[in-house]
């Protein structure tokens, strides 16, 4: 993976251009580091990215994307100062209050991935309801990736299937890329065509593991809350670029 800056964009190649990707998936990184520069408190530079992530998500909707997976909070997360876990779980509980208070009319369909088991009964709830009120939607399909860890999800995934296989419901020989796939938490989508990276770091940390088998990445020198929309169009610019063989020649 290599670090791609908006100076090596064409000026000459607009979004009306090219083909957009289908499924989008995005590694929110670099909160930290935005507010440490500012001399700011983490928290700060979470609440920062939030308001990225919600001009990002209805920007992508509106260009046209059909699905865009963001990589909100992972199963590793849990590690971090505890003051600094509280001020997400707030921001997570205010996206989704807000979501229900004035997207009523949005087309954006809400997805929660990851495991839910480890959040408060009232955020569970949230999420259900979020889920519930965007169902019949018609637009892209948003998964908020919270509590999520790739490998958690292979894991989930694997005791699943030998369950089945244990209870004589399925034969190993009968288990193949597409059965994986539709035990995973993404499952009846499509695999993420891209991946961008903000913040320059060269690392998948644990994101759409089988999914983003081929999917492209495009790292970007820019940290999370100074993401625009240009820096998205950028990034969908060079996915377009690429000469996606898929194992082939």
């Amino acid at each position: 993976m290599a670090l791609f800056g908006k100076k090596q964009q064409s000026a000459e190649i607009s979004l009306k251009d090219i083909q957009l990707p289908e499924h989008v998936g995005i590694i929110m990184d670099g909160n930290g580091r935005w507010a440490k520069k500012r001399g700011l408190p983490r928290s700060a530079g979470h609440s920062a990215g939030a308001k990225t992530f919600r001009k990002i998500a209805r920007y992508a909707s509106n260009i046209g994307i059909k699905y865009l997976t963001v990589y909100a909070f992972s199963t590793e997360n849990w590690k971090r100062p505890q003051g600094e876990v509280d001020a997400l779980m707030r921001l997570f509980t205010d996206y989704m209050n807000e979501s229900l208070r004035d997207f009523r009319d949005d087309s954006i369909k809400l997805r929660f991935i990851g495991d839910r088991s480890a959040f408060s009964p009232g955020m569970l709830k949230l999420m259900e309801e979020n889920e519930e009120i965007s169902r019949d939607r018609e637009g892209m399909v948003l998964n908020l990736a919270m509590n999520y860890g790739g490998r958690a999800e292979l894991i989930t995934a694997m005791r699943s299937l030998a369950q089945d296989a244990a209870d004589g419901k399925l034969r190993p020989e009968d288990i193949d890329e597409k059965v994986v796939s539709d035990r995973l938490y993404t499952s009846g989508e499509p695999d993420p065509d891209l991946i961008i990276r903000p913040s320059g770091e060269n690392r998948t940390s644990n994101f759409l593991l089988w999914q983003s088998a081929y999917a492209e990445y495009v790292i970007m020198d820019v940290l999370w809350p100074d993401f625009k929309e240009s820096d998205f169009d950028a990034a969908l610019i060079e996915y377009a670029k690429r000469n996606r063989r898929f194992g082939g020649v």
